[in-house]
């Protein structure tokens, strides 16, 4: 693994009714009756009642055609929700907060198992004293060259630990200006981050101090290498 913090320290920089006249029969008067003559008498002849014409019943009204339902609009299947890409070279302020500090030199072969070595020696020391970290952990690189660096292992905290061994402290993590960028996956693999890093400072031509640094997102002692999460912030002269 090539030195990082030299390459970036020389990048430039949505129905009716039928009327029952029931039929109202209307019946003649009866004819009088003729004196009987020698002959069979002549029968007397009842004319036949016409019955009255019914009132015609009203036509029943075509059935009206219901209105057709209106018709419910088509259910739209919810958006996919998008994945925003991961910050890169974002602008941000970093805020100096009050941590604790195990310093340390690694090889760049050996880099990743010395950096969680000092994690743990952090975590102890807190875990003996009942101190939980207030933040994530952080790794702020001092110094690099081709076959290793120098860093701080930083964890912040609210209350100050007490008989801190002799390569511990309390001190300050860096503020002012940086820009953020995102790693996701092993260790092993922030080379390819760097070196996007450096290429996005020069192509902006913009200058970076002598250092940088990560912060674990993902709790480097509990993930999966393959799976960490780290903000990568560089300060801007």
């Amino acid at each position: 693994m090539t030195s990082r913090l030299l390459r970036l320290a020389s990048a430039a920089l949505i129905p009716a009714a039928m009327l029952s006249v029931a039929p109202g029969f209307a019946q003649a008067p009866p004819t009088p009756a003729t004196p009987p003559a020698a002959t069979a008498p002549t029968p007397t002849t009842t004319p036949v009642p016409t019955p009255a014409t019914p009132a015609p019943a009203p036509a029943t009204p075509a059935p009206s055609t219901p209105a057709p339902a209106a018709e419910a609009p088509p259910t739209v299947p919810p958006a996919a929700q998008v994945q925003t890409a991961d910050p890169f070279g974002e602008q941000t302020t970093l805020t100096a907060k009050a941590v604790v500090i195990a310093k340390g030199t690694a090889q760049w072969d050996s880099a990743f198992e010395t950096l969680m070595d000092s994690f743990k020696s952090l975590n102890a020391v807190l875990e003996k004293q009942n101190i939980k970290p207030s933040g994530n952990a952080m790794i702020v690189y001092t110094s690099t060259d081709d076959s290793g660096f120098t860093f701080q292992a930083q964890y912040p905290v609210d209350q100050e630990p007490k008989n801190l061994p002799k390569d511990m402290s309390i001190g300050k993590s860096p503020e002012g200006k940086a820009l953020k960028f995102v790693h996701r996956g092993s260790y092993d693999n922030m080379d390819n981050t760097y070196e996007a890093i450096t290429n996005h400072l020069d192509d902006k031509k913009l200058e970076a101090k002598d250092t940088f640094i990560e912060e674990y997102i993902t709790d480097p002692l509990k993930t999966a290498e393959d799976k960490l999460v780290i903000n990568v912030f560089v300060p801007l002269k």
